[in-house]
Order: structure tokens, then C-alpha cells, then sequence
């Protein structure tokens, strides 16, 4: 029951458009790297919030509208960069893309408010056990899937892929610009 909710949540189809227009131009191997970075960091990240996120947010007093927030606004930031004319996205991936697949793609592309309010809904429901081995299993498929990316360029072609690239940083754009608004939403509706 935990493994549908989480699924949405994650959206492993979703994230083929993004990861293919932020790795473009990237070599297979720095490509596989920020694949498993972000998978892993996907996976960490969401297993650990599920055991200790409720007791650090109310600790520290941070809700999933911050979350929203910060993460909206780092997304934004990102795709405005990388849309800049001459922009280049050695910028943005910190000279070799090092940390690509732990910032956006691992987290909050992959494992995001959405995953980690998710995790903590399902941990209430469902417990520890079930959730836990949902997680993973989503997790599995968003690297399978994230793996295979080369059979959608080779059905659009190069050309394609930049254009299609263009396309996806103006829709994270839009996906960081609605999770500032959703969160601001949330704590005004309060």
C-alpha cells in the first residue's frame, strides 16, 4: 500500500526529461556517476528523513512549507542559470559537475518535499517495514529508468535533445516557481 503513494511521489518518468537536459553534453561516465550520486543521495536522504525528519522539523521548527520554499527557490535559481545566454553549465555544476547529482537530481528533484512529506505519511499508516522497503524499491526504479535514458535520444535525435533540453529548464523553472507557491500557500492557509 505504501509503494503507490511513494511512486507518485518519486516520479521516475517524470525525471527523465530533467536528467537528460542537465547531464546533455556530460560524458557516460561523469553521466553514470551523477546517476548514482543522485540515487544515492535520493535514497539517504529519504530514509533518513523518515526516521528522524519529524523530530528535527519540530526541534528546529522547520515545516514542509520551508522545504517548499528553499527547495522552489534553489530550483529556480538553477534553471535561470543554466537559461542565461552564454551561461555556460560548468557554473552551475561547479566546474565538473561534481555535485550534480546530489544537488538538483538526488535532492530535491528526486527525493523532494512531495517524497519526503510522502515518507513520514506513509511511516504513520503503514510503519517502518513497509515503507521503508517501498522507498528502496522506488528508488531501483528510478535509477532503471534514469539508467535508459539513451533510448529517448535516440528516438528525438541531438537536435532534439537541445531543444527538448531548453524546454525542460523552463519547466523547472515553473516546477521551482510552484513549490515556492505551494509552500507560501500552506503557511498562509494556516
Amino acid at each position: 500500500m505504501a509503494f503507490i503513494p511513494i511512486f507518485v511521489a518519486v516520479d521516475a518518468i517524470g525525471m527523465i526529461p530533467l536528467f537528460l537536459s542537465l547531464v546533455e553534453g556530460i560524458s557516460k561516465k561523469q553521466q553514470q556517476k551523477i546517476l548514482r550520486d543522485s540515487i544515492i543521495t535520493a535514497t539517504l536522504v529519504a530514509i533518513s528523513f523518515m526516521f528522524i525528519g519529524k523530530g528535527i522539523l519540530h526541534f528546529i521548527g522547520i515545516t514542509i512549507s520551508d522545504f517548499q520554499v528553499a527547495g522552489g527557490m534553489l530550483i529556480f535559481i538553477l534553471a535561470v542559470r543554466l537559461l542565461l545566454t552564454g551561461s555556460k553549465k560548468d557554473i552551475v555544476l561547479n566546474g565538473k559537475g561534481a555535485d550534480l547529482g546530489i544537488f538538483p537530481l538526488g535532492t530535491p528533484l528526486i527525493t523532494g518535499p512531495a517524497v519526503l512529506t510522502t515518507t513520514l505519511m506513509m511511516r504513520d499508516s503503514f510503519g517502518i517495514a513497509p515503507t521503508f522497503v517501498s522507498l528502496v524499491l522506488n528508488m531501483l526504479i528510478c535509477w532503471v529508468t534514469l539508467a535508459k535514458f539513451e533510448l529517448v535520444i535516440r528516438l528525438i535525435g541531438t537536435a532534439g535533445t537541445r531543444a527538448f533540453s531548453k524546454i525542460m529548464y523552463i519547466l523547472l523553472a515553473a516546477i521551482g516557481v510552484m513549490m515556492i507557491r505551494l509552500g507560501i500557500t500552506t503557511v498562509l492557509l494556516k
